[in-house]
């Protein structure tokens, strides 16, 4: 079951929305302010219903956090219909923008279609194909010009990481975060090991080093 989460602070909305989105099969899962939609967000979410006017931290502001770790589908659902409002909404990449009051029905349909979108998005994601390196995530294979390069599994999900956000600058911390959050112990320069190894391994340089910052894989025009 698809589980949506939304972030409202009007309890009349609130119930509004549960009642809708459990009649049509979602699981909803409800925050009341800013910190708890971010407490309340994982990664068995499958859309986010968001506010902009909420205690604690704006929309924009859970926005921006939730985009620092996933790309899952995010409306916005709020009074403030502006032009401005929504430009700053789809500047935070959000999927939609739905000015209150709004009709259920056509908030069900556009879940719906959104969620469609994500799916077959997502079966074409089993392979990464970024200039002359391929990558088969569900066979763990990696391929470059051709040839079958071997990664340990470290080197396989931070190349994988790197590949799926093209163009985002990665510090070692953000990297030892997603990657090492279960050995507290680890020192950050495991990152810089992890990356020779990989350039070696390619024997090429699709990791560009940041001076100061951190690393990215430049977006392929």
């Amino acid at each position: 079951m698809q589980r949506i989460l939304v972030i409202e602070d009007d309890i009349d909305i609130q119930d509004i929305l549960k009642n809708h989105l459990t009649d049509a099969g979602y699981e909803v899962v409800i925050a009341d302010d800013g910190v708890a939609g971010i407490a309340k967000f994982d990664d068995t979410i499958s859309l986010v219903l968001l506010d902009i006017m909420l205690p604690k931290i704006d929309g924009y502001g859970v926005c921006e956090v939730i985009r620092q770790k996933s790309q899952v589908p995010i409306i916005m659902l709020t009074a403030l219909s502006d032009e401005e409002n929504q430009l700053k909404g789809f500047e935070q990449q959000i999927d939609d923008y739905i000015p209150k009051p709004f009709s259920p029905k056509i908030l069900l349909c556009k879940i719906a279609a959104i969620l469609r979108r994500g799916g077959i998005e997502n079966k074409h994601q089993s392979l990464l194909i970024y200039k002359e390196l391929s990558m088969d995530i569900e066979g763990f294979h990696l391929y470059h010009k051709g040839s079958e390069v071997v990664l340990t599994s470290k080197e396989f999900a931070l190349l994988r990481l790197m590949l799926e956000n093209q163009g985002k600058v990665f510090t070692r911390q953000m990297l030892l975060d997603r990657l090492w959050d279960d050995d507290a112990f680890v020192e950050d320069r495991i990152v810089d090991s992890h990356i020779k190894n990989i350039r070696k391994k390619l024997d090429a340089d699709y990791i560009e080093t940041i001076r100061g910052v951190g690393y990215r894989i430049d977006k392929e025009h």
